[in-house]
């Protein structure tokens, strides 16, 4: 992703990844699931603390991200491919349809404090492609336009998280079980076929691929 000049087609690639990448589609079955037995006042108080906790690391990766990375000495290649990776696990689970968990797991009750931060803020809402993506960004712009883009686009994402997550109670309400499950699903094996897309894309900036490609001739 090329971060040097901003056109067109450049935003709309990270209007597409930064909804995939903090956008409430991931997270919203995972939220809906662990505040059912929430009040709603519980929910939507969960629902904000989650998008707000997402939104600053999200600000604290792009303004941080170049130098965590300059100094750790790992590039946007092996970036790509352990946010590959791990999307590559997450998305598997919701491929997979629901897990119901054993219910003596539930004899406590939540705190929806903290399930607000993980796991629903990190990893659900902001996720392997939108840490991915913010890192990757952090290391390319080049000029203050281009940070203003990305900056814009995160709170863009965070108000309609909010928007979304604030009025989850009335959603869910109105949404058919079975098919926000086929659906889960039908996005999961998407998300899976991204991971794997990020992982080659990173094995070919690091050169592994062409390494392989030259030892197999």
């Amino acid at each position: 992703m090329d971060m040097s000049s901003i056109d067109t087609e450049l935003l709309t690639t990270l209007v597409l990844l930064m909804l995939i990448g903090m956008g409430p589609k991931i997270a919203l079955v995972p939220f809906l699931e662990k505040t059912k037995s929430f009040t709603p006042e519980q929910q939507r108080e969960t629902g904000t603390r989650m998008v707000k906790t997402a939104v600053v690391t999200a600000l604290v990766l792009f303004f941080t991200g170049a130098i965590l990375m300059k100094l750790l000495h790992i590039t946007t290649g092996a970036v790509a491919v352990a946010g590959g990776l791990v999307l590559v696990l997450l998305a598997l689970k919701m491929a997979s349809g629901p897990d119901h968990e054993p219910e003596k797991e539930h004899e406590s009750p939540l705190d929806h404090h903290q399930i607000a931060v993980y796991p629903l803020a990190i990893p659900y809402l902001l996720n392997p492609v939108g840490v991915t993506v913010l890192l990757v960004a952090s290391g390319g712009v080049e000029s203050v336009l281009g940070a203003v883009v990305v900056i814009a686009l995160i709170l863009l994402v965070g108000a309609f998280d909010l928007l979304v997550f604030r009025n989850a109670d009335k959603l869910s309400k109105r949404l058919n079980p079975t098919s926000l499950i086929i659906s889960e699903i039908v996005f999961g094996i998407l998300l899976t076929a991204l991971g794997v897309e990020m992982m080659v894309k990173g094995l070919a900036k690091l050169g592994v691929l062409e390494l392989a490609a030259s030892a197999a001739h």
